[in-house]
């Protein structure tokens, strides 16, 4: 079974198709850029990217996963619209599975803390004991976060290691494509019905509207 992959929940725009077996799961094909201001921009030619390398057509895929975030407004929007337009478009389930969740799985064996930038010097984060949450998600500032684990994993724990005081993974920052098929495998396998992409925001949008106007004083 053949499954497209996305995730825009940190700067790095990735798209990826994986395939689905009884046995386990392998990347067929993947694109990943790191570019914080250029989800927009960079996603839709990742995806058709990945689809020519790997021989697919469109109609062949079997599901569509997505990473929920935790990750800023926009670019979290990005992907999950675009995994829901897909999914709607070509009539197949969409899956979504928390972006941290796949650091945690990729990090394996031990206590680890996933942590990724929120921006406005905060990041989300949650911790796993041999790749299962244990706690989290949420956001918070690093010197707030408090928990005990044996190493860190994620562009937010590499960014603020000397505060975190723990060993940072420098090659697990973003979400593994692998690992986000992975933690969907199952819902694929089962072809289980497409699920609602509720995203892991956190917090409110820097951008709100306007309140009422307060009345002149007389």
């Amino acid at each position: 079974m053949l499954v497209l992959v996305l995730d825009s929940s940190t700067p790095a725009v990735t798209a990826a198709v994986a395939e689905v077996t009884d046995g386990g799961v392998a990347i067929v094909a993947q694109r990943r850029t790191v570019d914080a201001r250029a989800h927009g921009e960079l996603l839709a030619p990742h995806v058709a990217e990945v689809l020519a390398e790997a021989g697919v057509r469109p109609g062949e895929l079997t599901a569509i996963v997505a990473g929920l975030g935790p990750g800023p407004f926009t670019s979290l929007r990005v992907g999950l619209v675009t995994a829901a337009s897909m999914a709607q478009v070509l009539g197949v389930p969409v899956y979504g599975v928390c972006s941290l969740d796949a650091l945690g799985r990729a990090a394996g064996a031990g206590r680890v803390l996933a942590a990724t930038d929120a921006r406005r010097k905060e990041v989300y984060w949650a911790t796993y004991a041999d790749g299962v949450r244990e706690r989290g998600p949420e956001v918070a500032r690093p010197a707030d976060v408090g928990v005990t684990a044996e190493r860190a994993v994620g562009e937010g724990a590499q960014k603020y290691a000397d505060v975190l005081g723990l060993p940072v993974d420098g090659e697990l920052l973003y979400p593994p494509a692998l690992h986000l098929a992975e933690l969907a495998a199952g819902r694929v396998r089962d072809k289980a019905p497409t699920e609602p992409l509720t995203p892991l925001y956190l917090r409110r949008p820097d951008a709100v509207e306007p309140g009422a106007r307060k009345p002149a004083l007389r």
